[in-house]
């Protein structure tokens, strides 16, 4: 959604909670620019909107938003941090979400996905697009490689943010 300032500035509500007309473009980098460019957002709230990038200011917006989520996650007790915890989360049951540090290494990532695969016939859920330092800040640690959401509502809610800032 996106949201039409007083200065008639287009901005990306991410969230959306601001006040006033919206205008709904798809979470699509491309989409976003070629309806910035088109003049698609002055027509939606019929009025002058004057749009620069848009799309990475969503996506920044929704990269924080992800970041935050999982910090309310981790105050809910929703979540295993560590590869102690996500291993023993494995054995438990199937994982609903593995969340993983872009730069963490490859070979703990096999290790987690092997045993999931063997025991439960089937690889987890992968999300991959935070680093150590970014994982570490939301869940109140130093670093971060490995952690998984634990309550199935939060994971499929999370989930869709993901597939928001995927695009």
């Amino acid at each position: 959604r996106f949201a039409l300032g007083p200065d008639g500035v287009v901005v990306p509500d991410v969230a959306a909670k601001l006040p006033g007309r919206g205008a709904w473009v798809r979470a699509d980098r491309k989409l976003i620019d070629q309806a910035a460019s088109k003049g698609a957002f002055a027509r939606a709230f019929k009025a002058p909107a004057r749009a620069a990038d848009l799309a990475d200011q969503t996506e920044r917006l929704l990269h924080q938003r992800c970041l935050a989520n999982l910090g309310l996650i981790r105050r809910a007790g929703a979540i295993a941090i560590g590869a102690t915890q996500v291993e023993a989360a494995i054995r438990a049951r199937p994982l609903l979400l593995h969340i993983e540090a872009s730069d963490g290494a490859q070979e703990g990532r096999e290790k987690l996905i092997r045993l999931h695969i063997g025991l439960w016939n089937r690889p987890p859920a992968l999300v991959g697009c935070f680093d150590q330092a970014e994982l570490g800040v939301a869940l109140g640690r130093e670093r971060v490689i490995h952690a998984c959401v634990l309550q199935e509502r939060l994971a499929s809610a999370w989930a869709a943010e993901i597939g928001r800032l995927a695009g």
